[in-house]
């Protein structure tokens, strides 16, 4: 329900839409607390998603380790996930191309902003007709 991380979503969409097949490799790096029980995070997988539906990449890599005789394939997505402390969430993702690089990061500092954002779900939809809404209607993101 994070306002902050729905917006991240809209913008990896534009990015990867805007990127696709103009040669930037794609990276994404999550960093939790060290109790967090699944890698990668929910909202990481979400981004990968989107990743790969506006790409068409269909390869996707956890970690990375080896030797590459031929440098980093360009149809991957690598993703990282960290643990450790006690980080609340951050997920960046990167589109790295000859020359230079694009960096869209969201760092939640308290577990506060999921309050925040369904609050201001729970205002946007209280006169909206039954059906089905998520934050980018909320958002105005459609």
């Amino acid at each position: 329900m994070s306002i902050g991380v729905n917006l991240l979503f809209k913008l990896v969409q534009e990015a990867a839409k805007a990127l696709k097949n103009k040669g930037y490799d794609i990276e994404v790096i999550e960093m939790h607390h060290r109790f967090k029980k699944d890698a990668p995070s929910g909202t990481a997988v979400k981004i990968i998603d989107i990743l790969k539906r506006e790409t068409g990449i269909k390869n996707v890599i956890y970690g990375r380790e080896g030797i590459y005789e031929e440098g980093r394939p360009s149809d991957e997505i690598a993703v990282f996930a960290l643990r450790g402390g006690d980080v609340v969430g951050e997920h960046t993702v990167i589109f790295a191309g000859m020359g230079e690089r694009i960096e869209l990061t969201h760092r939640a500092g308290s577990r506060d902003i999921f309050a925040k954002g369904a609050v201001e779900a729970a205002k946007w939809i209280k006169d909206k007709p039954a059906g089905l809404y998520d934050m980018m209607d909320v958002l105005g993101l459609r």
